[in-house]
């Protein structure tokens, strides 16, 4: 794989209010690609109740602890903080569904974001649009994110079509009103499209379920010489766009 300049240290935001539509796929993916290309890179999971990015042994993610009891404090935010300002490495904070308004507020409330930027970090934000039922609830959240976000901080889409092409009345996502009264704010697009469900996403599903890393799944005995080829493809393709967008 061709090595990425990069210019400068990245914190990198996966925020959507949907839960279930790929958020910790896409954090994992770019912890990987930083990984991958010999970067520092520290991965920080958000998520109160479903601590997936925390689950893959091979991140090494750190949990950020945020409920006290039954209560979420949002004051918990400032470790997470403390060590993006003070720590020479670039980020990956994966925030769950329940979280996502929390951490927001937090954002705006706190103008964390200008302060990353002021520290010389970039912040971007990566959202996750999918298809299917949740189509509508993930534009929203595209849409909420782009108007409130401050115009410092880059946005990334995935477009992501496990569940279903991305489309209405005709329109793909480029033609939708959602991006266009928002394009400018869009830095990037990350397509994982829709794949053969009974190999490529069988693959694909598998490995998630199993909490593997791509590097996990091509050295372990888990999968047969197609599967890991096939995961390979898969890979390259995520890869070869991050590497336009990071």
């Amino acid at each position: 794989m061709t090595q990425v300049p990069f210019a400068k240290k990245k914190v990198h935001l996966v925020l959507q209010g949907k839960g279930g539509v790929g958020k910790s796929y896409a954090g994992s993916c770019v912890t990987q690609f930083y990984q991958e290309n010999d970067e520092p890179v520290i991965p920080m999971d958000t998520d109160p109740v479903n601590a997936t990015l925390t689950g893959y042994k091979s991140l090494d993610a750190i949990r950020v602890e945020l409920m006290e009891g039954s209560h979420l404090n949002e004051r918990q935010f400032d470790s997470m903080m403390e060590r993006i300002m003070s720590t020479d490495s670039n980020f990956v904070i994966d925030n769950g569904a329940s979280s996502f308004i929390p951490l927001s507020n937090y954002l705006l409330e706190n103008s964390a974001i200008e302060m990353i930027s002021e520290s010389g970090k970039q912040v971007v934000i990566h959202t996750v649009i999918t298809g299917g039922q949740a189509m509508l609830d993930t534009l929203h959240g595209f849409t909420r994110l782009a108007q409130q976000m401050p115009e410092n901080a880059q946005i990334v889409v995935w477009l992501n079509e496990f569940f279903g092409n991305i489309e209405a009345n005709g329109k793909q996502f480029e033609d939708m009103r959602a991006y266009l009264d928002h394009k400018d704010r869009v830095t990037g697009i990350i397509r994982l499209n829709r794949q053969t469900s009974d190999t490529f996403g069988k693959d694909v599903e598998l490995m998630l379920d199993r909490k593997m890393t791509f590097a996990d799944a091509a050295a372990g005995s888990e999968f047969g010489l197609m599967s890991k080829q096939r995961l390979a493809m898969v890979k390259r393709s995520i890869f070869e766009q991050l590497s336009n967008v990071i």
